[in-house]
C-alpha cells in the first residue's frame, strides 16, 4: 500500500519533475517507508512506498525494467502474486525482486492490457512504456484502491489522493454544480469519474485508460458482473448457497493474509467482521489481534458494542485491544479526520476509523475488515420494498437519497442549482442498463459499483492509509462479488437481510452475534450535533469563506442552527453536519 503520482505532457515539453516531487511528498503518511522519483521525457512518476511485501529495497518504486522497457508506479497489493510469479517465471521471466510490484510489471509485459484480468487483489497502477511512449493507468475490479486525474495546461497528472493533485498547482478548483447535487442528494456519493472539484475525475473502477505518445486516450471497463441467476445453479438449494458462500469466503479472508509482516482484524463486533476472525481462526491463525473501538452515548444513542466484540475476541482467544474514546479526545480529531479526507465524506464513522486506525497502526500494518458485506448480500433496510417495487427508481430514491430535487433547490443559493435532477437521472440510467434480473439486484448492482466505493471503501482507505495502515476487504473480493450477485434474492433478503450470509455465519460464530439487532459504527456526537461540536460546525458554516462561497441559503443554515437536531436523514444523518463537512473540508483545503 502506497501512494504514486505522475504527470504525462501533451504539449511537447518535458515532464514537470518538481510538480510531481510535490504531489508525491503529499502522501508521505500513505508511504512512510520511501520514497522515489522517476521522469524520462514527456512523462514523470513519484512514489511514496509502505513495506508490506518484500521489504527490500528490491521492490522500490518508481520500478524500472530495463530490459522490458517499462516503469511502474503501483499502490495495492495483488493477493496472488506468488502464484502469478511461479506461472510468469515458466513463462520465461526473471525476477530482481520477491515483491508483488514486479509481478505486476512483468505481467503487463506477458499480457499487455489484458493483465488486469490475471490479478486478484486491490491495485492502482501507472505503467509507462519506453519504446511507444504509451502510459496505462489502470484501477481494481472494485474500485479499493483510489486513483484521481486532473488536465492541467499542457498536461494530464494523476495520484492516488485529490489533495496531491491541488499540490502540483493549475487544477481547476471551481465546484462541480451536479456533483454538489450528488453530495446534497446521494448521500454525500459522488459518483465517478466526477469530484466535488471540476478540474479533477477519478478514475472509475474495473478501468484501463491508454494514454498514446501522441496525447490521445481510451478506456476499457474489463470487469461487470451481471446481476442474474446463472442457469447452471439453478438447481441450487438454500444449503448449497451457504456452503458456496462460506468456501468462497474461506478463500477471500486466507488470500489476504498473505505479507511479510503482520495482519489484524478491525472487530466491529457485527456479522461480518466476527465471521473474518472466525474463518481465520478455523485456519489456523493463533494470537490473532484484533481491535474494537468505543464512545459515549450522546443523546441517547449508544457508542459501543464491546459486548458483542469481547464475546468474539474470547470465543477465538484472540489479542484483543478495546479503544474507548472518551469525549475531550473526540473533538480534536475532528478536524484532523476531515484532513485525511481526499473527498468530503459525512459518514459519522469517520472519525471513529480514523481514531481507530491511529491506534491500531501501532500495533500492526495490516488489517482486515468486514466492510462491503451489506451491499454485496443485502443488509441495508431499502433493500427489502425493491423485491417487488412497481416503481425501482421512486422505491430506492424515498428510502436512500437524503432530499429530493425540490430540496436540494430550496437549500443552494440558486446560482449553484443544476438544470436537471443530476442525481436521479444518474440512479436511472443506472439502473436501465441491461444484465439484472430484478430491481434488488439493479438496486445491489448500483450500490456494490458505486455506493460502496465513494463511501465506506473510501472512508477505509483514506482514514487507515493516513496512518501507514494496510486495510483489506475480503467481501470485496471479486469471486465472492460475482458469487454474490448471482444469488436469488430472496436468500439475501432472509432473516432480516444477509440471509444467506447469516445461515453460513452460523457454522463459524455464535448466535448471539448473528441474531443481534443490526448494529453500525457509531460516533453519537456527530449525530446529535451539541457543546463543540456544533460550535465547530457553526463556525464553519458563519466563517468568512463560506459566506463568500455563498453555497446555502443563509435563512435556511440559520433555522438548522437554531435547532441543530430537529430531524434526521432517511439513512440516520444529521442534515447541519452534512452541509458543515463540506464547509470543512473546502476550508481546509484553502477553497
Amino acid at each position: 500500500m502506497c501512494g504514486f503520482s505522475g504527470e504525462i505532457r501533451k504539449d511537447g515539453r518535458p515532464a514537470d519533475v518538481a510538480a510531481v516531487a510535490r504531489m508525491t511528498a503529499t502522501m508521505h503518511d500513505r508511504g512512510p517507508d520511501g520514497s522515489g522519483v522517476w521522469s524520462a521525457g514527456r512523462v514523470a512518476l513519484g512514489h511514496r512506498r509502505l513495506k508490506i511485501v518484500d521489504l527490500s529495497e528490491h521492490g522500490a518504486q518508481p520500478m524500472v525494467d530495463a530490459a522490458l522497457g517499462l516503469t511502474l508506479a503501483f499502490n495495492g497489493m495483488i493477493y496472488n502474486y506468488p502464484q502469478l510469479r511461479q506461472e510468469l517465471g515458466g513463462l520465461g521471466h526473471r525476477f530482481f525482486s520477491s515483491s508483488d510490484t514486479e509481478v505486476v510489471l512483468k505481467a503487463y509485459a506477458q499480457w499487455g492490457e489484458d493483465f488486469v484480468d490475471h490479478l486478484i487483489g486491490m491495485f492502482a497502477c501507472a505503467i509507462v512504456e519506453r519504446d511507444s511512449g504509451r502510459v496505462v493507468l489502470a484501477r481494481d475490479r472494485l474500485g479499493i484502491k483510489p486513483l484521481y486525474v486532473a488536465e492541467v495546461a499542457g498536461a494530464l497528472r494523476f495520484a492516488s489522493t485529490l489533495p496531491a493533485l491541488l499540490a502540483g498547482g493549475g487544477v481547476d478548483t471551481d465546484l462541480d454544480r451536479a456533483a454538489l447535487h450528488s453530495y446534497l442528494t446521494f448521500h454525500s456519493v459522488v459518483p465517478a469519474p466526477r469530484t466535488v472539484l471540476q478540474g479533477v475525475r477519478k478514475l472509475p473502477p474495473a478501468t484501463v485508460r491508454v494514454v498514446e505518445a501522441d496525447g490521445t486516450s481510451r478506456d476499457r471497463t474489463y470487469w461487470a458482473p451481471p446481476y442474474a441467476r446463472d442457469p447452471g445453479k439453478a438447481g441450487w438449494s438454500a444449503e448449497d448457497w451457504e456452503e458456496a458462500v462460506l468456501d468462497a469466503l474461506r478463500v477471500a479472508v486466507k488470500r489476504r493474509m498473505v505479507a511479510d509482516v503482520e495482519v489484524g482484524v478491525l472487530l466491529s463486533g457485527g456479522v461480518d467482521s466476527s465471521l473474518v476472525v472466525g474463518l481465520l481462526a478455523e485456519q489456523g491463525q493463533h494470537d490473532l489481534r484484533t481491535f474494537s473501538i468505543g464512545f459515549d452515548a450522546v443523546g441517547g444513542r449508544s457508542g459501543d458494542e464491546f459486548q458483542y466484540s469481547d464475546l468474539i475476541a474470547q470465543r477465538f482467544e484472540t489479542k484483543h485491544m478495546q479503544l474507548r474514546v472518551p469525549p475531550e479526545d473526540v473533538l480534536p480529531a475532528l478536524d484532523r479526520a476531515v484532513a485525511a479526507m481526499a473527498e468530503p465524506m459525512v459518514s459519522h464513522d469517520v472519525v471513529a476509523f480514523y481514531l481507530l486506525s491511529q491506534e491500531v497502526s501501532k500495533h500492526v500494518r495490516v488489517v482486515q475488515s468486514g466492510q462491503g458485506a451489506d451491499e454485496v448480500f443485502a443488509g441495508y433496510h431499502w433493500y427489502p420494498p425493491m423485491l417487488q417495487a412497481a416503481d425501482p427508481l421512486g422505491t430506492y430514491a424515498t428510502a436512500f437519497f437524503d432530499r429530493d430535487d425540490a430540496g436540494v433547490r430550496a437549500l443552494l443559493d440558486p446560482r449553484w442549482h443544476t438544470d436537471a435532477d443530476e442525481s436521479r437521472r444518474f440512479v436511472a440510467e443506472h439502473f436501465a442498463r441491461p444484465s439484472a434480473d430484478t430491481a434488488l439486484d439493479r438496486a445491489l448492482r448500483l450500490d456494490t459499483e458505486v455506493m460502496l466505493v465513494d463511501d465506506p471503501v473510501k472512508r477505509v482507505d483514506n482514514t487507515t492509509m493516513a496512518f501507514g495502515l494496510e486495510a483489506r476487504v475480503p467481501f470485496l473480493d471479486h469471486e465472492l462479488v460475482e458469487l454474490a450477485a448471482q444469488c436469488p434474492p430472496e436468500l439475501k433478503l432472509a432473516h432480516g437481510g444477509k440471509g444467506v450470509l447469516k445461515q453460513a455465519a452460523r457454522r463459524v460464530i455464535p448466535s448471539e452475534v448473528i441474531d443481534r439487532p443490526k448494529g453500525y459504527f457509531p460516533v453519537p456526537a456527530l449525530t446529535h450535533l451539541e457543546g463543540g461540536f456544533l460550535d465547530r460546525v457553526r463556525d464553519a458554516l458563519t466563517a468568512p469563506a463560506a459566506k463568500e462561497r455563498g453555497l446555502f441559503r443563509p435563512a435556511v443554515v440559520d433555522r438548522l442552527l437554531d435547532d441543530p437536531n430537529a430531524a434526521l436523514t432517511p439513512l440516520g444523518g444529521n442534515p447541519l453536519w452534512q452541509l458543515a463537512l463540506l464547509e470543512m473540508w473546502l476550508q481546509g483545503r484553502g477553497l
